[in-house]
């Protein structure tokens, strides 16, 4: 399972950012977000200070991210995919640069937006996670089994 996990990482892009509404009292908003893996593995997003989910996880920095196995597009409900929890913060100083090319490298077009003044960089922080591997291959995995699943 833990193998699934960081193999369905690396192979997609883009996930599905699940935030708490800070203008709706907390309903569940979500986005579609691009993301890199930083060195342990966790998504870095790219986000604007004037996005809707920016302002969210300002507020609260809880989130979950659904990165769903793209092979799988036809019959959605038996492929790969997973529930990342944690909590959504900004990127350490220290980690900003790899991350930027990282990211970049990626998605290239985005190479215009991380030179505008009002886009960070963001780590998710994850807590713990639901994974589906298909039909009937499902479980939660905590923070500690995650941090070997992503290290390796």
């Amino acid at each position: 399972m833990s193998a699934t996990l960081r193999q369905l990482l690396d192979q997609e892009r883009v996930g599905v950012l699940a935030t708490l509404s800070a203008r709706r009292e907390g309903w569940p908003f979500a986005s579609v977000a691009p993301y890199a893996l930083s060195d342990s593995g966790e998504p870095v997003l790219l986000l604007s200070d004037l996005a809707e989910h920016t302002r969210n996880v300002r507020a609260d920095p809880r989130a979950s991210l659904l990165v769903q196995a793209g092979a799988s597009r036809d019959d959605p409900q038996a492929g790969a995919r997973v529930t990342l929890l944690g909590r959504v913060v900004p990127l350490a100083d220290e980690a900003v640069t790899v991350a930027r090319e990282r990211y970049v490298a990626l998605h290239p077009a985005a190479a215009e937006y991380a030179a505008l003044a009002d886009f960070r960089l963001y780590q998710l922080e994850i807590e713990e996670a639901r994974l589906i591997g298909g039909f009937g291959d499902m479980g939660w995995l905590s923070g500690e089994r995650l941090r070997q699943a992503l290290s390796n």
